[in-house]
């Protein structure tokens, strides 16, 4: 069976919350987690490295019995859609650390611990090949991202933690049910591989469709049922709005691509004009709502809704283009408004404020915060040379392809975005100067540089040089279009 390298990479973390349990001070807290973390991301980068991008087939692959009663397997796995997003956790895991070096302060112990056994059950959501355990990962993950909000968030981070977890936990019942469906009528089997093979009637693909629509939906989040993801940004400390953006609302698209396309593909094909829709809202909807902003955070976070729009986009647009786009769109978005919530934490750290009125000048103060903000904020709004640049004309490449209203309604959304961006942009770093803000503001020192470098690396990588990140996905991208493709589209 060779090397158990994906359990490595899952429970590595675990092993550092373990340790974490039985040491005393902050500071060793803080160095046992990221030294942890930095070894599960090494971890992650001899994966890469391994891959093979000429297959499709899944790698790395794990098996063994958990519940043989009820055909229940611990079965790992990965291929192309989801090799980058277990690279992504990892990397996001080490910058989240180094984020909560200074922001928290209290029961850093406790904080660590719930960090690091957040990253092990995402990490587990993209490598499980088994339904029952990647259930189980889906909906443990909910437990320390509760925590992280109720207990270390802001004023109002009863009520953003609860709202959280009841939005979340009502998509995760539906989606409950789904998997039982699916394990009945695919010959009491919860292996993903096998239920994909499976020639399910239209009308139960179609019931399945929309039971897992509304799960993942909610994770996306989409339009209507997005309204938890403000709150539980302004609340979050920063590194559970980095992880929250950069990794918790993959979660929904991913299981778009694992779930809902290769298992329901007749449903996928007859309700993609309505998914198109629903994206097209999202990124129109979500850009209008960031554009009336005043609040640092909030800005990002509905334009979190807007990016992600993009995303079940190209998924749904159901060409390859659209789907390496969506796909590749996925990974950008968490780079880059990872960052952007990193870079409103680092500056909220200093001035105690999240207020765009509050700022202004500071290219004066902190030119290297102010030149890194504006890398990322032009990555945001996709200009040429960035990562998101690459990803967002697939996406629209193939949603024009797909429909012509939705690609014609999303650039409209792109315009909207580079209108809030340009506009923050301009008040914060280049506006009139706020003295009394500004005296409270030092530049960025050698941690935070840490927790950004890698980060800037993937815009302009990305950006200049996709091909190896596209390589990547490419052949799982086609074996699922061949999925889908090969069933006709309904009665």
């Amino acid at each position: 069976m060779g090397i158990p390298l994906l359990s490595f990479i899952i429970f590595t973390p675990v092993a550092g919350a373990a340790v974490l349990m039985f040491l005393r001070g902050d500071d060793a807290a803080r160095w046992t987690a990221l030294s942890f973390t930095v070894l599960d991301l090494a971890l992650c980068i001899a994966m890469l490295v391994g891959f093979d991008t000429t297959t499709h087939a899944m790698q790395f692959t794990e098996m063994r019995s958990w519940v043989p009663a009820l055909g229940i397997n611990y079965a790992l796995g990965i291929d192309g859609i989801s090799a980058l997003f277990v690279f992504l956790t990892a990397l996001l895991g080490s910058i989240c650390v180094l984020a909560s070096w200074v922001a928290i302060d209290r029961k850093v112990k406790e904080f660590m611990i719930c960090l690091l056994s957040m990253q092990a059950l995402m990490l587990g959501v993209f490598c499980a090949l088994d339904l029952f355990l990647f259930y189980v990962f889906w909906e443990a993950m909910l437990i320390p991202m509760y925590l992280i909000i109720g207990v270390w968030g802001g004023e109002g981070r009863v009520y953003a933690a609860i709202k959280f977890f009841l939005y979340t936990l009502a998509g995760s019942l539906l989606f409950l049910i789904g998997v039982i469906v699916l394990y009945f009528y695919g010959g009491r089997s919860f292996d993903i591989l096998a239920l994909t093979e499976q020639d399910l009637p239209f009308r139960i693909q179609s019931w399945l469709f929309f039971a897992f629509l509304i799960a993942f939906a909610v994770k996306v989040p989409m339009v209507p049922v997005h309204t938890w993801l403000p709150d539980a940004h302004v609340q979050a400390p920063t590194a559970g709005s980095i992880i929250l953006a950069g990794v918790l609302l993959k979660m929904g698209a991913y299981g778009f691509l694992r779930f809902s396309l290769p298992m329901l593909p007749e449903a996928s094909m007859h309700y993609s004009t309505l998914m198109l829709a629903l994206s097209v809202l999202a990124i129109v909807y979500g850009g209008l709502l960031a554009l009336a902003q005043d609040d640092l955070k909030k800005l990002v976070a509905y334009s979190s809704i807007s990016h992600m729009g993009f995303v079940t986009l190209g998924i749904f647009a159901l060409n390859l283009r659209g789907l390496e786009g969506g796909i590749l769109q996925m990974f950008n978005h968490g780079v880059t408004t990872g960052a952007l919530f990193l870079f409103v934490g680092l500056i909220y750290e200093r001035t105690h404020t999240r207020s765009i009125a509050d700022y202004g000048g500071l290219m004066k103060v902190a030119p290297v915060y102010t030149t890194f903000l504006a890398l990322f904020t032009l990555s945001s709004m996709a200009l040429p040379g960035t990562n998101s640049f690459v990803g967002e004309l697939l996406v629209l490449s193939g949603g024009f392809a797909a429909n012509l209203v939705a690609g014609s309604a999303a650039v409209l959304g792109a315009l909207l975005g580079a209108a809030y961006l340009l506009g923050m942009y301009g008040k914060v770093a280049l506006g009139p100067a706020s003295v009394g803000v500004q005296l409270k503001i030092r530049d960025l020192n050698a941690r935070e540089m840490a927790a950004i470098l890698p980060l800037a690396v993937f815009v302009l990588w990305v950006g200049f040089y996709p091909k190896p990140f596209l390589n990547i996905i490419d052949a799982s991208v086609k074996h699922l279009l061949t999925q889908v493709q090969s069933k006709e589209s309904g009665p």
